[in-house]
């Protein structure tokens, strides 16, 4: 493994929840509404609505309504979380989710993250 497995600030891609798939066993960033915490998970709305599973970091204690999780794609609706980014109680999901989608637009994604 190299040091980026399981390095936070390496490079990885904002993602929804309809992208994912195509991220299996990659890190990626989630931008999200926090709709449930429950012992080690939490589920949480993508920018694009869908809901995703995650499972937190041991100790983890999120406090903002939307956060963005860095963590590896183990399924195409879960994440595990190597960290977490609290964005506050107040964040644009339908901006988000139009600058990811400008972001994965093939005119743009080969310049940015090849």
């Amino acid at each position: 493994m190299s040091s980026s497995d399981h390095d936070p600030n390496a490079l990885s891609v904002r993602v929804n929840s309809a992208r994912m798939p195509k991220f299996l066993n990659k890190h990626v960033r989630l931008p999200c509404k926090v709709l449930k915490l429950s012992g080690d998970s939490a589920t949480v709305q993508a920018s694009d609505g869908g809901e995703v599973n995650v499972h937190l970091l041991p100790n983890e204690h999120i406090t903002e309504t939307y956060v963005e999780i860095i963590g590896k794609v183990v399924e195409p609706t879960m994440i595990q979380m190597l960290a977490c980014i609290n964005l506050g109680p107040d964040l644009d999901l339908k901006l988000v989710n139009d600058t990811i989608e400008l972001i994965h637009d093939s005119r743009f994604y080969g310049k940015m993250f090849s």
